[in-house]
């Protein structure tokens, strides 16, 4: 890996059954304001389906978040953070589903 190397962290949360609006804007203010100040987060973006309809889009999720760091160090300090623990601690009980996918760019 390039030393020039960012790495992307992209979570997608599927709420809880019964969740709607109000749980996914409880869980976008929850992400922003326990993880933009973690050591090593470059950007944090909370976004919501875009409503494109192609066969390929999954648009079945709630909320995504996408958090950049300037390598996988910035990313383990992230993981291991009280903060991010916090931010599980809190709003876990908003989703039923989270997937990840971490992409290292620019190498």
């Amino acid at each position: 890996m390039s030393t020039n190397s960012r790495f992307l962290h992209m979570v997608y949360f599927w709420l809880r059954e019964g969740g709607g609006g109000s749980d996914a804007a409880a869980l976008a203010e929850g992400a922003r304001r326990h993880l933009t100040k973690i050591p090593g987060v470059l950007r944090l973006d909370v976004g919501f389906p875009a409503g494109t309809e192609r066969d390929v889009v999954d648009s079945s999720y709630g909320v995504a978040l996408l958090v950049e760091f300037a390598g996988a160090s910035g990313h383990d300090v992230y993981q291991d953070h009280p903060d991010h623990h916090c931010f599980i601690g809190e709003c876990r009980h908003l989703w039923s589903r989270v997937q990840v996918y971490d992409t290292v760019i620019g190498h």
